[in-house]
């Protein structure tokens, strides 16, 4: 049985480990990103910097409904290891990934048969989305690889065994990398190599992550098909908010792209590049949201709710001190940034306007991910939907529209940062308040169950053993008086 490693021990030393290993492999999924626009900036067309920002907005959707459902597996099989069962686990791990798969390929083709009309509700014309549906017509079939791929993950992490989670995803990294430059330029197929190479690459981590979870941990078990049909109503009361909440985020983020593509191509190449610089820089945050989960998710099932309480603590100080550093460094490499990218005019000045004064607002989402982690683990994934979702959408699109109107581009920024202060602040507030709820909940209950335990083994007045103490008791009382 996989131990319960989160119930001792330092929470900001678990949250550290786990955090560092889970941002290694992210880091290296979003460094191919990165080199994917680097090499296709190369070529010398702007459109196509262009046409991997229309993409990524959509992939980015897509891939957020893998994280929605690695959310839910990650939740249900630490909570039972946490409360240390274990067929339990096995039996949540087996449906969930049947639940995964299942809901991937229903996903991946809806979206390949939409792809046109998505690219075009984005703000993508012309050559710029040809570009982008050359694209997306490789990699979206891939779609279920890479939602099983992150399951997985998040079952590793789940168990504690957070390196192997790394070393999968640092695997896939790498795949993509050796394999750009070569269907890029050595085979000539530009934008269609890089999709290539990242379908691939997927491929290389679902396997590994695969085989760590089912040969190394043995966490296999045989399908049951009315095992499925009990377990699919814990599965989605986490995994259908969690993927409403996570497919809200890159919808606000077409929101974003919409918006900055009414003022040109070139905006819009300087805002993927952004969106590729973005998560690298900031990669140990996003890897925060999920290591966090099983960390609340055990303490949460062994009832140690003070300890819940400081992982959310610990997690927003780490957060806060991560975020304010980096946006440092950032600020100091904004020249070396547009040099590499080879952007010039729009495109440069959106990136320096980005690092000046909008890289160090990620604090806020950084605190609304670990707010949300905290719901999911709690079991109150509606409420991740909630901030997610009024977030993508009262955050988003009121701020977004009238700062276009009143600030232009840049007013589409500083928009979207206005909401996101909004909900992370309210999220974190809601986050706290729940996890004493729930204490208060258990306290309450735990003190009515000693109450009814009282109550059981007291005799009532008129049973043979009250009438014995009560002989028993004038005895006493007549010898005394004697």
């Amino acid at each position: 049985m996989p131990q319960a490693k989160f119930l001792t021990g330092s929470i900001m030393r678990h949250i550290w480990v786990m955090t560092s290993t889970a941002t290694v492999g992210i880091s290296a999924l979003f460094l191919v990103d990165l080199l994917d626009i680097f090499y296709l900036s190369l070529l010398g067309e702007q459109e196509l910097a262009a046409a991997v920002g229309y993409a990524g907005t959509i992939t980015f959707m897509t891939t957020s409904i893998g994280i929605g459902l690695a959310i839910a597996m990650g939740a249900v099989v630490s909570k039972a290891i946490g409360a240390k069962e274990k067929e339990r686990a096995k039996r949540l791990l087996l449906n969930s990934t049947v639940v995964t798969l299942i809901t991937g390929i229903i996903v991946a083709i809806i979206v390949f048969t939409l792809i046109p009309t998505l690219l075009s509700l984005i703000g993508a014309t012309g050559r710029t989305a040809e570009l982008a549906q050359s694209y997306l017509y490789i990699l979206v079939p891939s779609m279920p690889l890479i939602c099983l791929a992150m399951a997985f993950g998040a079952a590793l992490r789940a168990v504690g065994d957070a390196k192997l989670s790394m070393m999968s995803t640092l695997a896939g990294g790498g795949v993509n990398a050796v394999l750009d430059p070569i269907l890029i330029f050595s085979l000539s197929m530009g934008i269609e190599g890089a999709a290539v190479a990242s379908v691939l690459a997927r491929v290389a981590v679902v396997f590994i992550a695969a085989r760590g979870v089912f040969k190394k941990h043995q966490l296999g078990t045989q399908f049951n098909y009315q095992h499925l049909k009990t377990d699919l109503k814990p599965i989605f009361a986490i995994a259908g908010p969690a993927m409403l909440t996570n497919v809200a985020t890159p919808a606000g983020n077409a929101v974003m792209t919409r918006a900055i593509a009414e003022f040109g191509d070139s905006f819009v190449a300087g805002w993927a590049v952004l969106g590729r610089i973005v998560p690298v820089a900031f990669a140990i945050i996003f890897a925060l949201s999920g290591a966090i989960g099983p960390i609340v998710g055990q303490n949460f099932g062994a009832k140690k709710y003070d300890r819940v309480k400081q992982a959310l603590t610990n997690a927003l100080q780490f957060t806060l001190a991560y975020v304010i550093g980096m946006s440092l460094l950032i600020i100091l490499l904004q020249d070396y940034i547009i040099s590499v990218f080879d952007l010039t005019g729009d495109g440069a000045k959106l990136v320096v306007f980005y690092c000046k004064y909008i890289a160090v607002f990620f604090v806020f989402g950084g605190a609304l991910f670990v707010a949300n982690a905290c719901f999911n683990n709690l079991g109150k994934a509606k409420y991740s939907s909630f901030f997610n979702i009024g977030k993508a959408t009262l955050g988003t699109i009121p701020f977004v529209y009238f700062g276009a109107l009143w600030g232009g581009v840049y007013g589409v920024l500083i928009g979207q940062v206005i909401g996101s202060v909004i909900f992370g602040v309210l999220g974190v507030m809601v986050a706290y308040r729940l996890i004493d709820n729930v204490h208060q909940r258990e306290m309450e209950n735990k003190k009515d169950q000693e109450e009814d335990d009282f109550e059981s083994l007291t005799p009532p007045a008129s049973s043979p053993l009250s009438s014995s103490c009560s002989q028993m008791a004038s005895l006493n009382k007549d010898t005394s008086s004697e």
